[in-house]
């Protein structure tokens, strides 16, 4: 009786040769999306069309004499049909909710985005103006060749005045 586990000790670490892998939690998720993705193209509504058509064709009551497993009005085709469809439904909104968190992601970077963005506009907007407003205090090339022309003009009118020689 010494041999049997205790429930109030715990139980040894048992090792195994099979490395424990952590479980992922998006392989789900990205399951259901691709099996959304292939459930909403072409390729699966014919191949569901060439099942389906098979299946009535062999299980019809009409035709040589053979085994049929579903008679006519095809109740376990009915079935396996609900049960895809029963299966498809939450695989495609977990898909579409995954989507729409992706797409919650994307819409929050984008307004970051433009926040940045017009933080940036205005505040070149603010430099570009402050820059004109500099520049009207600075002194361009044709105001200094106006100044340069009205002292040269004032210099010959002095040098009029003060040369007697007139």
């Amino acid at each position: 009786m010494a041999d049997r586990a205790r429930l109030d000790q715990p139980r040894s670490v048992r090792r195994s040769f099979r490395g424990r892998r952590d479980p992922d939690p998006e392989r789900f998720g990205r399951f259901a999306e691709s099996t959304a993705r292939f459930l909403g193209t072409a390729t699966f509504i014919a191949w569901m069309t060439v099942f389906v058509v098979v299946w009535i064709g062999w299980n019809m009551p009409y035709g040589p004499d053979r085994h049929r497993w579903d008679d006519y009005p095809f109740i376990f085709l009915t079935l396996i049909l609900s049960l895809q469809a029963s299966y498809a439904a939450p695989l495609i909104l977990l898909a579409q909710n995954r989507q729409e968190a992706r797409d919650r992601v994307t819409q929050e970077q984008d307004r970051d985005a433009t926040a940045q963005a017009n933080a940036d506009m205005e505040f070149l907007a603010r430099e570009v103006a402050s820059l004109r407003l500099g520049l009207g205090e600075v002194a361009t090339r044709d105001f200094i060749r106006g100044e340069l022309r009205g002292l040269m003009a004032d210099l010959d009118e002095r040098d009029a005045e003060d040369d007697p020689k007139d």
